[in-house]
């Protein structure tokens, strides 16, 4: 027997206050559907079914990287009418349904296998997966028989006090044998507080056919924790966090302050590197062993080698080599590929700019669309001058070559190899190897030039 998923993620999500769908809002770098979509593929499911309704172009999106197929539930009329839209896809499908809410990234996919094996061991129509909490307010209470036979689920709006008094309550994920399941869904009617079709009221229709009903609670109610505003959103990336924080602790990773530290799901760390305060690592980010990130640091999709320190300093989809130092205060932007042993300092920004190995850039410069050699010394406050207003334009620097302080290079522009550039200069032209550049006006001194004006200034009053 196959095991099928249908994730429901039509929602309007209405208390986020958003123009995006809420199954798309990220969690540690991540669309909280995607967690879910990886947790029923781990819990074994072949066939994966999204139901989309607003926003569903977006949502197919995310689905297409992960694998899945989307269809749209043009009008939100609850959750049963939105499973019905699986039934086309699912036709002919033979085996068990796993039904989730696309808005649980906590959600386990260990927790899903064993209630797909409870499932199949007990040989129920449908199966619940349910939670015992302190405080049941907003969910659907389970009701069941003096036997502790589930009768049916009753929704926070419809429940008698009584039924409100029960603590356990409905996750909303499901498991059901296929056969005659969505026969059993177009016998669900409206006839509640919301005028909706409910999939709860399916263990209703199973239990009055005699059908049995079968329930596995969860270990841990927090991961059936769904997103609703902004504030759960919040303590999910919190939690998810943290778990993040503690795998990477657990292969070797140091992380000074797990409070002031934030790693997304799809970034990897080497061991014995240390993390400081206040460091962000953002998306795909690859860091090599033994590197020193932060305090302050910000690392966004970008791969560092072995013993790479940054603080102070962000860098954007671009790669470091080994030993290099980048900050304080530096800026790496997208595209530049830095070599081993290179110093960028403080107040210096890069953008696709290839460094060679041994080169510094030690402080207060810009250096934008450039080719830097090898050991190349680059002075404070020297700029290549890239951009005329239209285009952008090339500066070459080759190996051994020394920038005198408060240069600027005018592109295109080459300096060769060994050539050596005087302070204060402005490069407009070609530099030869082993040559001084030097391109400055003369200086002129003019004597008594104060006094005299002090006494202009005065015949003037």
């Amino acid at each position: 027997m196959g095991l099928a998923a249908v994730v429901l993620a039509a929602g309007k999500g209405t208390r986020m206050k958003s123009r995006h769908p809420k199954v798309l809002h990220r969690v540690a770098g991540r669309p909280m559907l995607q967690y879910v979509l990886d947790a029923v593929r781990a819990a074994g499911a072949e066939r994966v079914i999204v139901v989309a309704g607003v926003g569903h172009e977006a949502v197919a999106s995310v689905v297409g990287v992960v694998g899945g197929e989307v269809v749209i539930q043009e009008q939100q009329l609850g959750t049963a009418h939105a499973l019905l839209q699986a039934e086309a896809p699912l036709s002919g499908f033979q085996g068990e349904v796993l039904v989730v809410c696309g808005d649980t990234p906590l959600l386990r996919a260990e927790t899903l296998t064993r209630l797909v094996d409870q499932h199949r061991a007990s040989g129920a129509a449908a199966t619940v997966l349910t939670a015992m909490v302190d405080n049941p307010w907003g969910y659907g209470r389970v009701v069941r028989d003096a036997a502790g036979r589930i009768l049916r689920i009753v929704e926070q709006a419809d429940g008698a006090p009584e039924e409100l008094a029960i603590k356990e309550i409905n996750t909303g994920v499901f498991c059901f044998a296929a056969e005659g399941l969505f026969a059993a869904l177009r016998r669900i009617s409206t006839a509640n507080r919301q005028g909706e079709y409910y999939l709860t009221d399916i263990l209703a229709v199973y239990a009055n056919d005699g059908r049995p009903v079968a329930s596995v609670p969860v270990d841990d109610p927090t991961e059936v924790h769904g997103i609703n505003d902004r504030r759960q959103l919040a303590q999910a990336e919190k939690l998810i966090r943290r778990s993040v924080l503690d795998y990477w602790m657990d292969n070797g990773v140091t992380v000074i302050d797990p409070e002031s530290t934030y790693i997304d799901r799809e970034a990897c760390i080497g061991p014995d590197t240390i993390i400081h305060p206040f460091t962000i690592i953002e998306g795909e980010s690859i860091i090599g062993e033994e590197c020193a990130l932060g305090p302050g640091a910000r690392l966004v999709r970008c791969r560092l080698g072995d013993r790479v320190t940054v603080q102070y300093a962000v860098v954007v989809e671009s790669s470091i080599g080994d030993r290099s130092v980048i900050g304080p205060f530096a800026y790496v932007r997208p595209g530049c590929e830095i070599g081993s042993e290179v110093k960028v300092g403080d107040f210096v920004e890069l953008k696709k700019a290839r460094v060679g190995t041994g080169s510094k850039i030690p402080h207060l410069s810009y250096v934008g669309d450039a080719v830097i050699g090898e050991k190349v010394n680059i002075g404070a406050g020297t700029i290549t001058c890239n951009y005329d207003g239209e285009k952008k334009w090339p500066t070459v620097i080759e190996d051994g070559a020394f920038i005198g302080s408060n240069a600027n290079l005018v592109a295109p522009v080459t300096v060769g190899r060994g050539a050596y550039i005087g302070a204060g200069s402005t490069i407009r032209r070609d530099v030869p190897p082993g040559a001084l550049g030097v391109a400055r006006s003369e200086q002129k001194n003019i004597p008594d030039w104060k006094s005299r004006k002090e006494k202009q200034q005065k015949r003037s009053t």
